[in-house]
């Protein structure tokens, strides 16, 4: 039956515990109506009472504080102990109007507010300071008028499963409490001193809390200097229950020493799990989950984007320490991000390291096919076997050593071995890998003793000279030329071509980005490029001009 009317959709227990205690002050504290009236309260006040949730275990310790509050309640009732009373519930109604969210329950808390302070202030205090005949024209106020505030308590519908955890605001209970006492205390005190109806008293003390309270409040948040209590208050409640900046520091070193997302993850609720209120947790993510310590009855949920975050505690959190747990959730939510990030930048970048390293060897396996395929060309071209024997001996070396260099790259394709060949020697053989393609080579004053990187020169040549030709197959009537250039820094080589010029979007982005191509990869001559500024050789669109489009390779300044 208990748990069928905790289940109603009313505030019934607060209502009928307002009505029972305005039983109990319209009788006589010494009455057996206002003994029995106090009984019904005191029940329903544990009924309601916001610090244990109904179906929670109480503990020893709990049961005993419950039974000495009631036996004091029953047995010393009186004017004093009600007006005391009265603080108490005023403070704990307070705290929980500042911590609730339902609007309807808001409205009954207020009510019941107003209810207790008009009875404190018209009925509970007078008969303290003696002046009930000043106020007795009033009394029906009290009497009649107030009663109806607890009775639309009882007709609010407030839907259970949409209420807010109790949660009781310790600071703001302790605030209003102490403001009732002050004010039950105060008019005492000026009434002894000054003899006074109680209208005046009750003015003189209600000014007087005003006063000290728009002190505060300007004291709070100033205009001119001075930081305000207000910030003074805000550091003590950031470093309410744990060391902020310790705990902080230790995350932010594991955020920099975990090798994944998920160490972070469990290194974190390492550190969550040290906090004293902290009984254990559950945490989910998009790619893993994981679990710490042992569930309790009170729990509290926390999301931040992909990071959801359940903690089980000793006891109820607080709004100041729900505050401080969603920002150390915010910042543990930052550090997971990016890390995340930081793993798919590192997955991005290996993925984009084996992308070009397949790309450019397959890039360079295609111009030893097309080296092959030039060489069977001039193979069927040729008629004296003694000359086509002497082109084979010569290329084929060639070939076969190219041909191992790119199987050396796909082993091991972060080491470049830099080998270096006779340029004359390396020239001679260019000449004979394309003596039937039509294209003019010309040599300067070779010096003898030069020597270029062979793997390079062939790289960079191939491609140049695959493009041209790509060019002179859509145009029969562009004429290649190559020369090679010896000078102090060593030796250079240009390749230039009559062809149309290079569009202006595609010339500043060459070299430096992979562009797309119709003829291949469009991959061949950003690879060389950063093969040449490996080895300090600069690759650059030397003229882009329409019948004049040339590209040098020149070594490293001196």
């Amino acid at each position: 039956m208990l748990n069928r009317l905790l289940n109603l959709p009313y505030p019934w227990e607060l209502g009928l515990m307002l009505l029972t205690l305005h039983v109990a002050l319209l009788a006589n504290p010494g009455s057996s109506w206002a003994l029995a009236a106090m009984m019904a309260h005191y029940g329903l006040f544990l009924i309601w009472q916001p610090i244990w949730r109904n179906e929670q275990k109480l503990s020893p310790m709990a049961v005993l504080l419950f039974l000495a509050v009631g036996i004091v309640l029953l047995n010393g009732i009186n004017w004093w102990l009600l007006a005391f009373w009265h603080a108490l519930l005023i403070g704990l109604l307070g705290g929980r109007v500042f911590s609730s969210q339902a609007r309807q329950e808001s409205i009954a808390y207020l009510l019941a507010m107003a209810y207790l302070l008009g009875m404190l202030l018209l009925w509970v205090e007078p008969r303290i300071l003696g002046k009930v005949a000043s106020i007795e024209n009033i009394s029906w106020l009290a009497q009649y008028v107030l009663p109806i505030f607890p009775a639309n308590v009882l007709l609010l519908r407030i839907k259970r499963d949409m209420e807010v955890a109790r949660t009781l605001d310790f600071f703001y209970s302790l605030m209003l409490f102490l403001l009732v006492v002050i004010l039950v205390l105060a008019s005492f005190a000026i009434e002894r001193i000054s003899q006074l109806d109680y209208p005046l008293i009750l003015l003189r003390v209600l000014f007087s809390i005003s006063g000290v309270m728009l002190a505060l409040s300007w004291l709070w948040d100033p205009r001119a200097g001075f930081s305000g209590l207000g910030q003074l208050l805000s550091r003590y409640l950031l470093s309410v229950g744990m060391p902020f900046e310790q705990w902080l520091q230790r995350v932010a070193t594991s955020a920099d020493t975990a090798r994944s997302s998920a160490d972070f993850l469990d290194a974190a609720m390492r550190e969550l799990s040290l906090l004293p209120w902290v009984n254990g947790g559950t945490w989910h993510t998009d790619s893993n989950n994981g679990t710490f310590g042992e569930a309790s009855v009170h729990r509290a949920n926390f999301i931040y984007h992909d990071f959801r975050l359940t903690l089980y505690t000793h006891w109820q959190l607080s709004p100041a320490i729900t505050l401080h747990v969603k920002l150390l959730v915010q910042l543990m939510g930052e550090f997971y991000e990016s890390k995340r990030r930081e793993e798919q930048m590192h997955s991005a970048a290996y993925m984009r390291a084996v992308y070009e390293t397949g790309a450019r060897l397959t890039h360079d396996i295609k111009n030893l096919l097309q080296s092959l395929s030039a060489l069977c060309t001039a193979a069927e071209r040729i008629g004296n076997e003694t000359n086509l024997v002497a082109l084979i001996q010569r290329q084929l070396p060639q070939l076969t050593q190219r041909l191992q260099l790119t199987l050396d790259k796909l082993q091991a394709p972060e080491t470049i071995q830099v080998e270096t060949i006779n340029a004359t020697f390396w020239w001679i053989r260019l000449r004979d890998r394309y003596r039937d393609s039509g294209i003019m080579m010309t040599a300067k004053r070779i010096p003898p003793d030069d020597e270029v990187p062979q793997e390079l020169f062939d790289s960079v040549l191939d491609n140049l000279l695959q493009n041209a030709l790509d060019k002179r197959r859509a145009n029969n009537n562009v004429k290649i030329a190559v020369t090679l250039l010896a000078g102090d820094n060593g030796i250079s080589i240009k390749v230039e071509d009559t062809g149309s010029a290079i569009p202006e979007d595609i010339a500043s982005q060459m070299f430096k980005s992979i562009l797309p191509s119709q003829t291949g990869l469009g991959i061949g001559l950003y690879h060389a490029a950063r093969q040449a500024e490996f080895l300090h050789y600069d690759l650059q669109l030397a003229k882009n001009e329409d019948g004049k489009v040339s590209f040098l390779l020149s070594p490293p300044a001196a």
